[in-house]
Parts: C-alpha cells; sequence; structure tokens
C-alpha cells in the first residue's frame, strides 16, 4: 500500500516538474499551494465557520434564555449543543430547543439551591457529513441566585451640601438588577444622586429634597424583594468646622478590556472636601476627558477600560484644613485575541504541514488543538510547536478535516480554524517508467540525521534527468514522511531531525518523465546513541519572588560539545503530573502567575545544535503566602445554654489557604444592634466556645481564616439564639417516663420516653442487658434517641432490660423489664420501622419532621455536598430558629464501619476527609430544642478516582525454568489503589541509582499480575520497580527489588537454582548431617556451576559407589554387633537370674513384640531404643543392653564424639524442649497423644547434660538404678532434644508408685541411627536430608530399623517375659513384698489402659 501511494505522490511531482512548479515538500506549508493543485484530482476547500457564536449570559430564574448560534456552509450544517462537556439530547427535552438558525432556547430557567440543571458551560458543535466538525467557543450560563440582602440600609444623617451613602449589598449576579425608592417612589438618577455598581446609593451636594424614606429593590423576575426602610435626614450646615474621613475608600478592581469600571469615594467633613484623582501618582484629568468621569460625590468612572490603564489609583479628599487619600488598584484582564489565525492547506499523503497560530491575552492564554471536535493529543507525529503551532508529520488520509485553535484563559476563550485536504494523485503518463534505484546505503550516520547514497537504476545508468524521493518511517510505524532531492540527478540526501538511538526504515524511488518507477528495497538504519549534547546546568537555584512568581538562574553548563543555543526550563506543580516549559535565552527566568504557597519544582535542560542536553535535577521552592482567598466552610452554631454558643467549622478550601493558617478571627453581634461588633482571634483548632452571652438573645457570626499576611474574607453573617433558661445539672435525672420493648428471634427493640421533667439535663441513656441479670451488657446511647435494637442476642432466652438517664452528676433511677426472644421456628415478620411496631411509644409527643430531598453532590476524591429540604420551613426554607441539623454518614468497606456525625446550621453540609472511589451513605436528621426527628432517607455518593496513592505490593522476580535469560516478575495491587487499575508499569535497570527515565519500561494492561521480560544479560542483578495507574494518573514506586539472572544457560538446572535445597537466596538449608562433607568440585553459589557435563557424570559416579560402600559396610559391622550383643544378653541373664527369676524370650525374627515397658522406681520415661539399619520392620530377637558393658567398640567412639561435642551444643535447647520438660516434671497424670509434624530442616543437636556417662566395665543389672539417676538430667536434656528435633511422643503418667510407663516409639521414616548404642541416653541422631511427613510414635526395641509411621497404640498387659524384662531396671533391693505390690498396680494399670485402648 505503502509503494501505490508512493507512486501516486511521484505522478504529482512529475506532473509539479513538468510544469516548473516546486516539489510538493517545500509547497506544503505555503496555504492553498498552486502547485499541489497540478497533476492532483482537485477539491477546493469548503467554507465552514461560524456566522455568531454564543457568549455568556446572566439570567434569573423562571426567564428564557437564548443561546445564539449560527454556521455557514454551502451544505447546511447539523447543529448539536454541548452542556458542560456533554452532548444535550433535545430531541426529547420540553424545556429546551433547537431553533432553526441553530440558537439554544431555554425556557423557564430552572435554578435552586438543589437543583441547577441550566446553569453551566455551553457550546455549539456544527457538524457536515463526509467534510468534518468545528466547535464554537465555550459561553457560560449563569442563573442569578434568590434574592438576598447581606447589608440593608441604615438611617443616618447628612449636614446640607455633604455628600451620603445608602448601602444595599446584594449578590454581584444581583447587582444589576437593584434600583432604589425614595418614599416609595423611584429614585431619579443623575450627576449628583448615583448607583454604585454593587447596589449602594450615592448622594451628594445634599439639599432638603433629599430626606425622607430610601429602601432598595430587587427586581429578578417576579415578586420583587424589598430592603428594610431607612430615613435619611437634612441638617443645616455645621457651624464648627467637622474632621475629614471617608465613608467610602475605593477598592481593588479587576476589569476585561472594554468594561467600565468605577471606584467609589465618598469623604464628609466640613468645609466640604474637593476629590481628585491621580494614577501611578501622576494627576489625572478628568474634565473634558472622553473616558474618565467624576461622579456623584467624588466616584471615578472609567469607560472601556484598556490595559494602559492598570495602575494604582488614588483618591485624594482636601477640605483645605486637612487632607486625606485612599489607594485602589485596577487590574486589567484580556480575554484571548488571535495575532495570527490557522490557514487552510492542501497537502499529499507523507508530506509535512504546519498549522500556524498565534495568540495574546492576559493572563497568558493556553492553547489546545481540535480536529473535527476531538482534541489533538501531541505524539511523536502531532506536535506542538513553538509553543503554539501545530506540526503533522507524515500525513495520512484520515488527517484530513478541519482543525481549530483554541485559546483560552481565566476571562475568556476564542477559536479560530483551518481545513486540511489531502489531495489525491493523478495516473501517471504513459511510457517507460525508471526502475528501482540500486545500492542505497548510509554514508554517514549520526544521532539526529542519517546521509543516504544510491546508484542510478539499470533502466537509466546516467540518470541525469531522475529525481527521487527518499521515503522513510519509524520501524513498526505506519506513518511515512517523504524527502526530494534538491535537483535532478542528484543520487544523496540528508534526512535530519531523526531521534537518537532508534531504528529507521528507508526507501529511494527515482521518477522520470512519465512518473515514479520502482521503489528500493527497504534499508534499515538505527542513528547513533546521542553524545554530542551539553551537560546539565550548574548551580540552578529558584526563589520565590512574590506570591505568585519564582526566579530561576542557573550557569552555563560545563560540558557538552558546541555553543549552547538556548534553554527550556521545565517547571511543575508538586503533587501534579503534568510539566511545563518556557524557552529562555539567558541564564534566569521569572514564572509568573503561580499559584500561592504552591510548591513547584523545576529543572533546566540545555540546547545546542544537536539537541537537547542533560537535564539538572529537580530544585524545589514555594511560592510566598498571602492572605486566605476563601472564607472557612461549614460554620455551624450550636447552642450550648443560656450564656454561651459553641462554633464549628471547617477550613477554607485546599488552594485557597494561600499560605499556613495561623488563626481564626470570629466576629459576632446582636441581631438587633449591627453596629456593635466584637472580635475574638482564636488559634489554629475549629471551634470556640463564645461565652458571657445574653439570655434569650440572637446573635449573628462570622469567621476569617488568619495567615501571617492577614486576614482573609469571612463567612457569611450566621444567627443562633441562646437559651431563656438553662437546665439544671446539680442532681442526676429522674426515671425515664417508659420503657417498652419488643423480642425478635436474636434482637429485642428497646424504646421509651423521656423523664417527665425536663428540667433536668439528660446527657445520654444507659441500657444493661443480660439473661436472667441486666448487667452483663451495657450500652450507652445520646440524649436524642428514644429507640435501641440490641442485637445478637440468643433465640428463647429470658433476658432482664434496664434503662437510665444519666448526665455529668452521674446515673438516675433505672426503670426494668424483661423479654423472651422468640424461637428459631417463628417466621413472623418482623417490622422494619421500630416506630410503627405495636407497644411502641412515639419518640417525642411532637416530633419533628425528618428532612426531605437529601442529595449526594460529588466535589472531589475526598469531598462530597449534601444537600437536602426541610418542610417543616417556610416555602422560602429560610431557617429563623435555634434548629439545627445533623449529618451521618459511613461507607459498607469494611463492613462494620461506624457512622460519623457533623451538625450543620444551614440545608448543606461539605462532608471532607473520605475516600477516594469509595461509596458513601448520608442521612440528616433535625434538631430543634429537646426534640429531634428520625433519620432521612439514605442518599449514595461515590467519591471521585485519585491517583494511586500506595505501589504495588509483594513484588517478587523468578527465573523461568529452562530458560535463564527469561524472568517472571509477580506483584499484587496497590493497598491503596483509588480506583480501577488500568495499567503497570515495570522499570527495571542494572544500576539501582540510576534516573529513572533512564531506566527500560514495560507497560502491563491493569488486569496482569504477572509479567515476562526475556533477553536478559546472563550472571547480572537487576533490579525492579512497578508502579501502577488509573484514570487519574501514575500512583508512586515500589522499592527496588534485585535480582541475578544466573551464570550460564542450564537445561538441567532449575530456574535460578531457587529449588535447590542448599542455595538460593532466602530458602532454608536442608541439614545434611553432622559429619556432611561437601563432594569435590561442588559449588555452593546460589546461581550453579560452570562444571562441564563430564566433570558432573563423573561426580555422580563417585557418589554412587561411595554410597554403596557406605551401605555394605554398616550391614556387616551391624551383623557382628548383634551377634556381640546376644552373647552379652545371655550372660547377663545369667548373672540376674538369683535375684528375678530366669526369663525367656519367645520370640524371633519374624514376631513382631509388644512394646517394651521399662519400670524404673523413681521415675519411669520414654526412652527412645537404638535401631539397626536394617531396612526391615521386623522385630529382632537379640536381647537389648542394659550398661555400658555393652556399647562396641564402634559406640566408644560414638561415645567419645559425644563428649567432645557436648559442651559446644549447651544453651541450645528451644522453647519447645523447655515445655516438653515442665509436663514431664507435672505431678498430675496426663496423656500426651502424637500429633502430624514435619522435621526441622537442620541437624539434630546432642544436649548432654554435666553429668558424665558412667564408664564401669563391671556393672551389673543392678547397678542400673545408679546409672539412671547419675544420668538423669542429661536424660532429661536429651529427650527435650529430641522433642523439640524430632516429632513430639505420647506419654503417659499415672500417679502410681510406678511413676509412669511409656511407649516406645517408632522413628521417622528416613532417620538412620547408629547400631548398638546403649539405649539409656540418647544419642546422637540424623535427621531426614528431605522433610517428611510423619508421626512420631513409641519405637520398639530394635536395632537401626527404619518403620513407617504409625500412630501410638496403648497397650496391654504385658505377659510374664516382658514384665521380667522390665523388672530389669528395677532397684537390686526390692524386697518381694514390694515388688508384689508394684506388679499388682501395673496389671491394673495395664488392665485400664486396655479398656481405653479398646473404647
Amino acid at each position: 500500500m505503502a509503494a501505490g501511494r508512493a507512486r501516486r505522490l511521484l505522478g504529482s511531482l512529475w506532473i509539479a516538474l513538468l510544469l516548473g512548479q516546486p516539489d510538493p515538500a517545500g509547497a506544503a506549508a505555503r496555504s492553498g499551494s498552486q502547485s499541489l493543485l497540478t497533476g492532483s484530482l482537485v477539491r477546493t476547500f469548503t467554507p465552514l465557520y461560524f456566522l455568531v457564536e454564543p457568549t455568556d449570559v446572566l439570567s434569573v430564574r423562571g426567564a428564557s434564555v437564548v443561546m445564539n448560534c449560527s454556521a455557514y456552509c454551502e451544505t447546511a450544517p447539523k447543529i448539536e449543543w454541548k452542556k458542560d462537556g456533554t452532548f444535550l439530547n433535545l430531541v426529547s427535552d420540553d424545556r429546551r430547543q433547537l431553533l432553526p438558525d441553530g440558537s439554544l432556547l431555554i425556557n423557564s430557567v430552572v435554578h435552586s439551591k438543589h437543583n441547577k440543571p441550566d446553569e453551566g458551560y455551553y457550546q455549539c458543535v456544527a457538524t457536515v457529513e463526509s467534510l468534518g466538525t468545528i466547535v464554537s467557543r465555550t459561553a457560560k450560563l449563569t442563573v442569578a441566585g434568590l434574592p438576598r440582602f447581606s447589608s440593608q440600609p441604615e438611617a443616618s444623617s447628612v449636614p446640607k451640601g455633604s455628600s451620603a451613602i445608602l448601602n444595599c449589598e446584594v449578590n454581584a449576579d444581583l447587582a444589576p438588577f437593584v434600583r432604589w425608592e425614595q418614599d416609595r417612589q423611584p429614585v431619579l438618577l443623575d450627576e449628583r444622586v448615583y448607583k454604585l455598581p454593587s447596589g449602594a446609593l450615592i448622594v451628594s451636594n445634599a439639599t432638603d429634597t433629599d430626606g425622607g424614606l430610601y429602601r432598595c429593590v430587587i427586581e429578578s423576575g417576579g415578586t420583587p424583594k424589598y430592603s428594610d426602610e431607612a430615613e435619611l435626614k437634612v441638617l443645616p450646615d455645621p457651624e464648627e468646622p467637622q474632621d475629614l474621613m471617608f465613608v467610602r475608600q475605593p477598592s481593588s478592581l479587576t476589569k476585561l478590556t472594554g468594561q467600565s469600571a468605577v471606584f467609589p469615594c465618598v469623604a464628609v467633613g466640613f468645609p466640604v472636601p474637593y476629590i481628585r484623582w491621580t494614577r501611578n501618582e501622576e494627576e489625572l484629568i478628568t474634565e473634558g476627558s472622553g473616558r474618565f468621569l467624576l461622579l456623584a460625590g467624588g466616584s471615578l468612572e472609567i469607560s472601556e477600560v484598556t490595559e494602559q490603564d492598570a495602575g494604582t489609583y488614588t483618591c485624594i479628599a482636601d477640605s483645605g484644613n486637612d487632607t486625606i487619600e485612599a489607594q485602589a488598584e485596577l487590574t486589567v484582564q484580556v480575554p484571548p485575541e488571535f495575532l495570527k489565525r490557522p490557514a487552510n492547506i492542501y497537502a499529499h499523503e507523507s508530506m509535512d504541514i504546519v498549522f500556524e497560530c498565534e495568540v495574546t491575552g492576559k493572563p497568558t492564554p493556553t492553547v489546545k488543538w481540535v480536529k473535527n471536535g476531538d482534541m489533538v493529543i501531541p505524539s511523536d507525529y502531532f506536535k506542538i510547536i513553538k509553543e503554539h503551532n501545530l506540526q503533522v508529520l507524515g500525513l495520512v488520509k484520515s488527517d484530513e478535516g478541519f482543525y481549530q485553535c483554541i485559546a483560552e484563559n481565566d476571562v475568556g476563550n476564542a477559536q479560530a480554524g483551518a481545513q486540511l485536504i489531502i489531495l489525491d494523485l493523478a495516473p501517471a503518463t504513459t511510457g517507460p517508467l525508471p526502475s528501482a534505484p540500486r545500492d542505497v546505503v548510509a554514508t554517514l550516520v549520526s544521532t539526529r540525521f542519517i546521509r543516504l547514497t544510491w546508484r542510478t537504476p539499470v533502466s537509466d545508468p546516467q540518470g541525469d534527468n531522475l529525481t527521487y524521493s527518499i521515503f522513510y518511517t519509524k520501524e513498526g510505524i505506519n506513518r511515512e514522511r517523504v524527502e526530494n532531492t534538491s535537483r535532478p540527478g542528484e543520487t544523496q540526501v540528508m534526512i535530519q531531525n531523526l531521534m537518537p538511538e532508534t531504528v529507521y526504515v528507508f526507501r529511494v524511488v527515482a521518477q522520470n518523465k512519465h512518473g515514479p518507477g520502482e521503489s528500493s528495497a527497504p534499508l534499515k538504519v538505527a542513528t547513533q546513541p546521542e553524545v554530542q549534547l551539553p551537560g546539565p546546568a550548574p548551580n540552578i537555584r529558584a526563589s520565590a519572588t512574590s506570591p505568585t512568581s519564582v526566579t530561576v538562574t542557573w550557569e552555563t553548563p560545563l560540558s557538552g560539545n558546541g555553543e549552547i543555543q538556548n534553554y527550556k526550563l521545565y517547571y511543575m506543580e508538586k503533587g501534579q503530573d503534568t510539566e511545563q516549559d518556557v524557552d529562555v535565552a539567558g541564564l534566569s527566568y521569572t514564572i509568573n502567575g503561580l499559584k500561592k504557597y504552591t510548591e513547584y519544582s523545576f529543572r533546566v535542560v540545555a540546547y545546542n545544535k544537536h539537541g537537547p542536553g542533560v537535564s539538572t535535577q529537580d530544585v524545589v521552592v514555594r511560592t510566598l503566602s498571602d492572605v486566605p482567598s476563601a472564607p472557612p466552610q461549614n460554620l455551624t452554631l450550636e447552642v450550648r445554654n443560656s450564656k454561651s454558643i459553641m462554633l464549628h467549622w471547617q477550613p477554607p478550601p485546599a488552594g485557597t489557604h494561600s499560605g499556613q493558617i495561623t488563626g481564626y478571627k470570629i466576629r459576632y453581634r446582636k441581631v438587633s444592634r449591627k453596629s456593635d461588633v466584637t472580635e475574638s482571634i482564636g488559634g489554629t483548632q475549629l471551634y470556640q466556645l463564645i461565652e458571657g452571652l445574653e439570655r434569650g438573645t440572637e446573635y449573628s457570626f462570622r469567621v476569617a481564616a488568619l495567615t501571617v499576611n492577614g486576614t482573609g474574607p469571612a463567612t457569611d453573617w450566621v444567627s443562633a439564639e441562646t437559651f431563656e433558661s438553662d437546665l439544671d445539672e446539680t442532681r442526676v435525672p429522674e426515671v425515664p417516663s417508659s420503657l417498652h420493648v419488643r423480642p425478635l428471634v436474636t434482637s429485642i427493640v428497646v424504646s421509651w420516653t423521656p423523664p417527665e421533667n425536663q428540667n433536668i439535663v439528660v446527657r445520654g441513656y444507659a441500657i444493661g442487658y443480660g439473661i436472667g441479670s441486666p448487667h452483663a451488657q451495657t450500652i450507652k446511647v445520646d440524649y436524642k434517641q428514644r429507640y435501641y435494637t440490641i442485637e445478637n442476642l440468643d433465640p428463647s432466652s429470658h433476658y432482664v432490660i434496664t434503662l437510665k438517664a444519666f448526665n455529668n452528676v452521674g446515673e438516675g433511677i433505672p426503670l426494668y423489664e424483661s423479654a423472651v426472644t422468640r424461637p428459631h421456628s417463628d417466621t413472623s415478620e418482623v417490622d422494619l420501622f421500630v416506630i410503627n411496631a405495636p407497644y411502641t411509644p412515639v419518640p417525642d409527643p411532637s416530633p419533628m419532621m425528618p428532612p426531605v430531598g437529601v442529595q449526594a453532590s460529588i466535589l472531589s476524591h475526598d469531598t462530597i455536598r449534601i444537600t437536602w429540604a426541610d418542610n417543616s420551613l417556610p416555602k422560602n426554607q429560610k431557617i429563623t430558629d435555634a434548629r439545627y441539623y445533623t449529618v451521618r454518614w459511613k461507607t459498607n468497606i469494611p463492613a462494620n464501619t461506624k457512622y460519623k456525625t457533623a451538625n450543620a446550621t444551614t440545608l448543606s453540609y461539605l462532608v471532607t476527609g473520605l475516600k477516594p472511589n469509595t461509596l458513601y451513605e448520608f442521612s440528616v436528621m433535625v434538631t430543634k430544642g429537646r426534640r429531634s426527628s428520625t433519620w432521612s432517607m439514605t442518599a449514595h455518593g461515590t467519591t471521585f478516582e485519585l491517583v494511586p496513592t500506595s505501589p504495588p505490593k509483594d513484588v517478587t522476580v523468578v527465573s523461568k525454568e529452562g530458560k535463564p535469560r527469561t524472568i517472571i516478575v509477580n506483584w499484587q495491587p496497590p493497598s491503596e489503589a483509588n480506583g480501577k487499575i488500568t495499567g503497570y508499569i515495570i522499570y527495571y535497570s542494572t544500576d539501582v541509582n540510576a534516573e529513572i527515565h533512564d531506566w527500560v519500561i514495560e507497560p502491563v494492561v491493569g488486569n496482569r499480575l504477572t509479567h515476562q521480560i526475556q533477553e536478559l544479560t546472563l550472571d547480572t542483578p537487576y533490579y525492579f520497580k512497578i508502579q501502577a495507574r488509573n484514570s487519574k494518573g501514575m500512583g508512586p514506586m515500589s522499592e527496588a527489588v534485585q535480582f541475578r539472572t544466573p551464570k550460564a544457560e542450564s537445561s538441567d538446572k532449575m530456574p535460578n537454582d531457587q529449588a535447590s535445597g542448599s542455595a538460593g537466596k532466602g530458602s532454608r538449608p536442608v541439614d545434611i548431617g553432622a559429619d556432611y562433607k561437601p563432594p569435590l568440585g561442588g559449588s555452593n553459589s546460589p546461581h550453579g556451576s560452570p562444571t562441564s557435563p563430564l566433570d558432573s557424570n563423573m561426580l555422580l559416579v563417585i557418589i554412587v559407589s561411595v554410597g554403596v560402600i557406605t551401605i555394605v559396610i554398616v550391614v556387616i559391622v551391624a551383623v557382628f554387633c548383634t551377634r556381640r550383643t546376644t552373647s552379652h544378653q545371655k550372660k547377663k541373664r545369667a548373672a540376674c537370674k538369683s535375684v528375678n527369676g530366669s526369663h525367656k524370650y519367645k520370640g524371633n525374627s519374624k514376631d513382631v513384640k509388644p512394646p517394651d515397658l521399662w519400670i524404673h522406681h523413681e521415675r519411669l520415661e520414654l526412652k527412645p531404643i537404638d535401631k539397626s539399619p536394617d531396612p526391615n520392620p521386623i522385630m529382632t530377637d537379640t536381647p537389648i543392653p542394659r550398661n555400658s558393658q555393652d556399647i562396641t567398640p564402634v559406640d566408644n567412639s560414638m561415645d567419645s564424639n559425644i563428649h567432645q561435642r557436648r559442651n559446644s551444643y549447651r544453651g541450645h535447647e528451644s522453647e519447645d524442649s523447655m515445655s516438653t520438660l515442665a509436663g514431664r516434671r507435672g505431678m498430675r497424670p496426663k496423656m500426651m497423644m502424637p500429633f502430624d509434624s514435619q522435621p526441622p530442616q537442620q541437624s539434630v543437636r546432642n544436649t548432654p547434660s554435666t553429668d558424665t556417662m558412667p564408664a564401669s566395665s563391671s556393672q551389673t543389672c543392678a547397678d542400673h538404678q545408679d546409672l539412671e539417676s547419675t544420668t538423669g538430667s542429661y536424660l532429661a536434656n536429651a529427650q527435650e532434644e529430641d522433642s523439640a528435633q524430632n516429632l513430639p511422643t505420647a506419654h503417659v503418667r499415672p500417679s502410681h508408685p510406678l511413676k509412669s510407663f511409656a511407649v516406645p516409639a517408632v522413628p521417622p521414616a528416613g532417620s538412620a541411627y547408629d547400631p548398638a548404642l546403649p539405649s539409656t541416653p540418647l544419642l546422637t541422631q540424623q535427621a531426614p536430608a528431605h522433610p517428611v511427613h510423619s508421626v512420631k510414635t513409641a519405637s520398639i526395641g530394635t536395632l537401626g530399623r527404619t518403620r513407617p509411621p504409625m500412630p501410638v497404640v496403648v497397650p496391654s498387659a504385658p505377659d510374664v517375659q516382658e514384665t521380667t524384662r522390665m523388672l530389669e531396671d528395677s532397684e537390686s533391693n526390692y524386697e518381694p513384698d514390694e515388688l508384689t505390690k508394684e506388679m499388682a498396680h501395673l496389671e491394673g494399670l495395664m488392665k485400664d489402659l486396655n479398656a481405653i485402648t479398646t473404647a
């Protein structure tokens, strides 16, 4: 497709060359260039523009408004309207309709405190099918509020010939509708009597006819509203001089060019003063001037204000005896005006064009571009250059349409548009076309330009008459740009303004008189990285010079090749994500128009001929503070008693503080005496208790915020009336007058009425309840509450309930009631509204009606305005009594969130401090005196989204199995997403300290929590950060996570070796025994070893060989030890036969013996019996050695090993070990059953006691008691170690004199024990080399045999042979009677345990 488009374009160029016209690329920037029309399918520009655009309108409620709009086109355009950026549906609207000329008619404007559907910003949209769309300027429709007087005329007197002023302050939008009456007749205005724009009336050079009753009238449609009447008395001339003073001084004004400005200035005194004016300390000539006029009393009017009129105006009053002055500033603002409008442009595809637009205005306008009604978003191919111009690179057909430059500032907006036509190319003429150019190469490649050369086509070796077009684009981009050679026969071109380190695709097309030929093969060339750019400018400093300006200075960069051409200063408000910039030629710049007391960051980038250099570090500075620009919010009054009123308020809105709030100024006065104002200055707290007031008196209050610069604007006056008398709080309240209960299945509804004596203060009610007693639970509720639901009760239960009123003195007399909750099977309907339930009294004899029409208007991510109406107020909804409203709100996430409440004295409240993107529910109740309403119907509102305020969490990085160059990044969403996550950005770099714009980024869609990154470098540490974004912007980045890629690509290794037991960050090493030695050539590197495959195979052969030899040796030793042990056991039985009688062992190698029971006079403990390495879990008939004499030489080495390691392991018993020991020392019988557990992956430690191991070789079976007592502590420690390092063992401790018996334990699978060890001490054991889930049970007396896990089985009574074996451990000096008793006890115990086991 690109080749076909190139052919058409080259055909146009060929025809243009034949006609001697300039090439299209040069003509593209010139509007209506005729060269493009030649050889093209000509289309003319179609005019589409607005004849009339809407203007700002001020209207009143109930009036009709027309927003004018008319557009012209040869084909009648379709007119639509937008309000606040959204298209209006006028088809189904019965109040708003489209007039034939395109204007918008709004019948009967609707406007109230809670509903303002018509007020807003309107825009007219004109569309012609298959041509394009244009939008008009934006016009604001303002609806004047309800007529209210903020101040009214007051009675005054004026000496004859002097001046007087009568105040009548109304809302600024109502001022044009104010007129005056004298004695109920309209006042005729002239040079002597003048009405100020604010509504006040000035009477100068007073005469007797000026005396009378004055009132001002607001006529804004509907019934006129009259102020109070005030009498103006005209007094005779004073006989003595009077002091000179101003009764009205000029105040600073901000006006638009073309408007009129009036500076009021009225001074009184005797002799009557003369008024004159200066501007910027120069005398202002008012006589004979067409625009400066001296009005009644000396006020100054400036008509048709211009920018030159801005300055400081001074009113000077001179009475001959004295002179006084007053100053005011005039600020002139200018709406945007176009110095250069965009022009229509013809162009071909692949060309570059520029729409020019130059604007002026004050404040400086911002410019945005719109194409066919849609915003143009800057990109690599749509660029804003020279501040306001729009450049479009590499045109495509879809770029055709209408482009509009829209300029906007604080005082207005304007638009100007132009049409872009993409011409279709005429087909080429018949004749031979050139073949493709040959050998296209890049002979010079730099960071921002490339030189291409080629050879002439084969079809035309001379090529003197050929011209060439070079098409190029970024790799992967559809838009193709074109550059043409400057003269025929030239076979090279320089392509400039490229991006560094970017791959471009080039192709060359030759053309002759017949048209363009074939295209060369695409050539990919990558530009070089930027190396010739300036370094950062040193010593950048920023200092605030005013509340709205900052001066930034810096020095010339120390590095960089080439002369610095200019600098670009970037600045951004802290917390925002939109950076602005300005071009600077010098080494300093002052930025104006900033926000007051706001932090900004600044950085500077130097430019040379190669482009932008390295940016400086950001410097942060805060603009200076100023007085607050807005009053505090939500001023509410709460009457505490007859002499005090509590004020609550909220700070001014965010962004209007203009500094640090240092306090608040409170002004209050009696409503009956407005001139007597009292001031009180408090701290930064948001409340103030005003005391010392008069009883039964109405007071008005207003609050203003303070900064170090002064006092900001104050709130409107808010009134409240103190109580006539105070309630008594010297005693506790009386008993509530009634108490009723309504039981449900799992709850009881309690309702009550207050005490009959309402002259005692009640602060609240205490509700006690419980089954059979009211003292189990106590709940306290507010004094305004009249019912409560006790929840989470048991069904079919008898509850006693008590109710007491309380105040600060204490609780009153209780009132009792009882109720039985309903059974579960009771399906009777539950009353949803407690007030209507039977036996529930009305909360108050005359309850207040709840507020209605509660609405929640979302203002921001943390603010919602709640408005409502009160049907108990007059129709005008004016509050004249001391009622107040309580607003409550909550969110259901989490479910147990409690309500928050706030009080208000107006019909709205601004709820702040909410969570972003969260649904809240709101309700309102009204309280008047001691009466309250129920809560209103709820309103819901969801706060706006906010940028995420926390980073993604749980960021982990792992290698992908089998692909060491690929890693997988996993994470979880941010805890504070503040909205729907629309995407993530993964940053990674090998330098954790690099600037963030130097990190590589990987975007990820918002519904994914994992991402693969490929083609990383082996054995390299990488750092990863993740940033989440939602519709509002980007959140903070996570902390950097480090990950090192593996050393080599090895398919037989797990990813990063993280699964290996001996390596990997954060993994716990697997126990490999105390005697483990790493194999030769092994590597502990967590990233694998570069061992060759041959070495690995050899290592495997060695390990297998050593393992086989070890097993053979262990089997031989086990057989040898078994035979020796058998001979020792026979000798032992013969030696002990005289005391204990003869014994026989019936079992053979195939019999499974019942568990061993070792009985000891002092202590009966579980003794793990040594096990043989034979893996067959079958009992052996080899006798168990009873003393140290039976230990084989192999065991002696182990014994010495125990002594060597004894001290090294002291003090390492675990807490589990200690708890096991404590359990063993308990005196009460206890049974501890086994449970599944996983042995820890660490070596089993011996924890011997300080006692030494007996070494005597001549001990008999009677010496075993001494051995037991000597090694008692060692045994306890050893068994503690066993419990800590292996698995719990069952212990049964009866209270019989035999103390206890033990069930031998079966070892965990995989355990290996050294053979032929004595059973008394617990010797060294090796934990399994891999985790095994097993149940530790009693061990049978086998030598080193491994058994599968099995549960503990409590044995039946032992046979005679086993009993005799157990008695071998008893003391040798037992008497026969004692032994008989012991045996009898033991047999009884065995029977009991057998019965327990059977059960």
